[in-house]
């Protein structure tokens, strides 16, 4: 008789493991968290308006590890990524960041450098330059900018940064950080609070070819040494 084995075919196709819900992520390959957060980060692409909304938890994203959620995909040789960075609605902790980032792998005290958009309006180019090192950072003259980009060109990472016209220009700010390919390229969010759980939006996100105009040199730009070690570009010498 044909049931018994229509029986066991339905039994074989109950026992499969359920199909995992598709994720669309743009750009991006992938995403997670990382280092010690309190609650898992959030992603959510729209695709008609070209967003990528995350929200995160995390400590901060300073000194020997980070603890963020990150929106990544692998990639290799020269590039550039570009964005809009805002932050909806209010909060109490003016350092939370949202950032560009390029990393080295996806372990909490990995080589990285970053633009971090800080929600007091803050942006820097922040970097660690060895396993487990210091985060050190070079903070941009323009607060709040309407547009960010990372260039890697080489074994340097050139920040531009955009005033209200919204026209990129080189921000003076720059790190040499050799990355091994592959390396890592996206998107990241820390509350600066692990209590908390922060959102940033980021729009207009480009990722392409490096812009040989980020590495020319900037006269009327002057970088300072701050009295943390850390440095500042300003207009003045």
């Amino acid at each position: 008789m044909p049931y018994p084995r229509l029986l066991l075919a339905a039994l074989a196709l109950l026992t499969l493991p359920a199909a995992r819900a598709e994720v669309t992520l743009g750009a991006f390959a992938d995403q997670g968290d990382i280092g010690t957060v309190s609650k898992p980060g959030l992603l959510t692409y729209d695709a008609a308006a070209g967003t990528y909304t995350v929200s995160a938890a995390g400590a901060n994203m300073w000194f020997k590890e980070d603890d963020m959620h990150f929106v990544w995909k692998r990639t290799s040789g020269n590039l550039s990524i570009a964005a809009d960075i805002a932050f909806p609605g209010a909060s109490k902790q003016g350092h939370r960041k949202a950032c560009l980032m390029l990393r080295q792998n996806l372990d909490p005290d990995s080589p990285y450098v970053d633009v971090a958009r800080h929600g007091d309006g803050l942006t820097s180019l922040q970097f660690r330059q060895v396993v487990g090192g210091p985060t050190m950072e070079i903070q941009s003259n323009v607060a709040s900018p309407t547009r960010v980009r990372l260039d890697k060109i080489g074994g340097v990472v050139y920040l531009s940064v955009a005033g209200p016209d919204g026209v990129l220009r080189p921000s003076g700010a720059s790190i040499r950080l050799p990355f091994g390919d592959p390396f890592y390229v996206g998107l990241a969010v820390s509350a600066h609070d692990d209590t908390a759980f922060e959102t940033a939006i980021f729009s207009r996100v480009v990722i392409g070819t490096a812009s040989a105009d980020a590495a020319k040199p900037q006269p009327q730009l002057h970088v300072i040494t701050l009295p943390s070690g850390d440095r500042r570009v300003t207009d003045q010498p």
